[in-house]
């Protein structure tokens, strides 16, 4: 999408933005989720030109909304790579981080994976406003989460993680928003990486996760409280070890590496989402509802906080 065309986007946003405050709103979702998968070329690692158009329109849309934005710049590859930042509550010191990735594994949309998790940002980000909040909340819209750098300390996340464990930040805890688009009510469209789970968590993807590792930390418990009392969506906590498959695929095991409590929220990726990696993530196939209710939910955990 060219420059022109955001710049219409940004006009109408802020046309919308006399309900700040209010819950998570569809007409925002949609033209957030269009603004960045209908573009021309894919957000891969090779199309630095589009992850930075894309990441300059997560910007602009930070900056309307956010007590202060940054943009945190690294090199791989030979290449630029950008994290993007907005704060709220700066008057605080502890703080929790709230991330998510705008990359995509190749030649894709990526709507649920991770346009979804990036848009929930951008909504929190105007909810966030004016808010009053115990903790300083960051937001951070990372670069470089998917193949060939998953996993490496290239990572947006691992860039983020480290600089604020080599500033000795005051991290009480970090969300990663991974996936938080699709929901099926049909039986047998959930699935697990061990069968014995569908006995407990059910054969219905129709519910939001909270996914963390075993003795988590305190930020983790209690978040995830707060999140199910707000009861705004259909809600699961899912505890297991880091060796278990998919519990750690997403920016949330960086700030594990550095000893952070955190957790990823997601609709379990490949284990519901056939499109996940693949051409058909496209934003047609998303429930914007249950996704602003997801979105709804962290809100309320964030001002809830204690």
């Amino acid at each position: 999408m060219d420059i022109l065309k955001r710049i219409i986007f940004l006009l109408v946003l802020i046309a919308f933005d006399s309900a700040a405050n209010a819950d998570a709103d569809t007409s925002r979702i949609r033209l957030h989720l269009r603004a960045i998968t209908k573009t021309t070329g894919f957000r891969t690692h090779k199309d630095t030109a589009l992850l930075n158009k894309t990441a300059e329109y997560i910007r602009i849309i930070f900056s309307l909304h956010s007590d202060s934005h940054s943009v945190q710049t690294y090199k791989a590859g030979g290449m630029e790579y950008k994290n993007v930042i907005c704060s709220f509550g700066t008057e605080n010191k502890r703080r929790i981080i709230i991330g998510a990735h705008y990359d995509v594994c190749g030649l894709q949309e990526g709507a649920d994976d991770n346009a979804s998790g990036v848009t929930g940002l951008l909504e929190l980000a105007r909810m966030l406003k004016g808010q009053k909040l115990k903790f300083r909340v960051d937001l951070v819209a990372y670069s470089l989460e998917e193949p060939p750098y998953f996993r490496s300390e290239l990572m947006g996340s691992y860039i983020h993680a480290k600089s604020l464990k080599d500033n000795k930040t005051d991290v009480y805890g970090m969300i990663a928003l991974e996936m938080i688009g699709y929901f099926k009510d049909e039986k047998g469209s959930q699935t697990y990486p061990v069968n014995a789970l569908s006995l407990i968590y059910g054969k219905k993807g129709n519910y939001i996760t909270l996914v963390k590792k075993i003795r988590a930390g305190k930020f983790t418990r209690k978040f995830c409280k707060k999140y199910k009392l707000a009861n705004t969506i259909k809600t699961k906590k899912f505890a297991a070890p880091p060796s278990l498959p998919g519990i750690d695929f997403s920016d949330h095991l960086n700030y594990w590496k550095f000893g952070y409590s955190a957790l990823m929220i997601t609709d379990t990726a490949f284990f519901r989402n056939k499109n996940y990696h693949e051409e058909t993530d496209t934003m047609e196939t998303l429930d914007l509802n249950r996704m602003a209710k997801v979105i709804d939910g962290v809100l309320d955990g964030l001002v809830n906080m204690k």
